[in-house]
């Protein structure tokens, strides 16, 4: 008999793939979140919209709250993204950077000649 558990251990993996999307890919991520909660906004919208063309009254404001709302909560989960894409990036430099400052390794004993000023036979 298996010690694995399909739900627990199922769960445990897509939490972990998205929790590495979210942190590798946050403008991607967030990115995908906005445009979802933008385009639900715009299908609730749209009948509410055609209403108030036919008739210049909006019966249902809670409707129409809620999809501005949307819309709003969608464009700051893009800017979201877009900055902390900005802040992965500019910490993936940073590593980069201080991984380069370090000499190069040298193995051997022409490198230890030349450690001493003398040109490393060849």
């Amino acid at each position: 008999m298996s010690k694995l558990s399909t739900f627990r251990d199922g769960t445990r993996i897509l939490r972990l793939i998205f929790d590495l999307v979210r942190n590798e890919r946050p403008l991607e991520f967030f990115g995908l979140v906005g445009v979802a909660l933008i385009l639900v906004a715009v299908a609730l919208a749209v009948p509410l919209v055609e209403t108030y063309f036919e008739t210049g009254l909006v019966p249902r404001l809670p409707t129409a709250v809620l999809s501005v709302g949307l819309i709003i909560v969608g464009f700051l989960s893009f800017l979201a993204g877009l900055i902390l894409d900005v802040v992965a990036t500019m910490r993936s430099e940073m590593k980069r950077l201080a991984y380069l400052s370090y000499p190069p390794v040298s193995v051997g004993r022409s490198s230890r000649v030349a450690e001493r000023g003398r040109p490393a036979p060849f």
